[in-house]
């Protein structure tokens, strides 16, 4: 039986584990590597590293990580990546024989332009592309990228366990409220969420299909958001591309 482990990092960020009876598991974006020295004490094994992106946050550990754990590494095919990664991209796939399990290799540009996600038995790791009632900025890629990534992403089962890698989802609740007032699954999604983080607990995983309930990002055709979108531009979005771009622009300047 595999399980999902959030191991919290920095600030609100999640190096995920996905891990097996016996305590081998994949480390996803370990961007300081203590906290998987920490788990490693607690008996589990890392037997793959997995990264989605060049962010510092998502790669700071990967040297140390290798150092102590000489295990394969998987990464984007950018020079930004550590050199200990095995370049890969689209359509490939990944094998964890210790977990008995691959992973597809999906791009996903966006938040960056080499941006990459990983799924597989049954779970999805997204790094910065998707949050749980949100989406990564966009630091390299346009708009349309985005919007082609995250619609990549909700193609996926609706049972599918999504790991992303910040604590995000009641700051980004706030902003799915503005931008879709009436959205009653959302709404018993916060109480959800609120009620795990007092008890000090991750928001995540969630599921794509509470996503594609909830996220206003993954909602961009919903009549509510388009006409959330419409007031706040003061006009009709010419199309999908267009109002995902409102969107995420009205997100950036977002203080609500």
């Amino acid at each position: 039986m595999l399980r999902t482990i959030a191991l919290p990092a920095f600030q609100d960020n999640y190096i995920w584990l996905l891990a097996g009876g016996d305590g081998a598991c994949v480390v996803v974006d370990p961007g300081d590597a203590a906290p998987v020295f920490e788990a490693a004490a607690r008996g589990l094994r890392p037997v793959a590293v997995l990264i989605t992106h060049h962010h510092p946050d998502h790669v700071g550990g990967v040297d140390a990580l290798l150092a102590r754990f000489p295990v394969p590494c998987f990464g984007p095919d950018d020079p930004r990546i550590p050199a200990a990664a095995t370049r890969v991209g689209e359509g490939d796939r990944v094998g964890v024989p210790a977990l008995g399990l691959g992973f597809d290799v999906m791009a996903v540009p966006g938040h960056t332009r080499s941006h990459l996600a990983f799924h597989g038995g049954g779970v999805l790791f997204c790094g910065d592309t998707l949050f749980s009632l949100g989406c990564g900025r966009l630091f390299e890629g346009t708009p349309a990228q985005m919007l082609a990534s995250l619609d990549r992403l909700a193609a996926l089962p609706g049972d599918t366990v999504v790991c992303c890698t910040h604590e995000y989802t009641q700051s980004n609740g706030r902003f799915a409220r503005a931008a879709e007032p009436d959205n009653p699954a959302r709404d018993a999604r916060l109480a959800e969420v609120d009620a795990q983080r007092a008890r000090g607990e991750p928001s995540l995983p969630t599921t794509l299909a509470s996503e594609l309930a909830c996220n206003p990002f993954l909602r961009v055709d919903a009549p509510g958001v388009r006409a959330a979108i419409a007031r706040h531009l003061g006009s009709e979005p010419r199309d999908r591309v267009e109002a995902f771009a409102a969107l995420r622009a009205w997100k950036d300047g977002f203080s609500g």
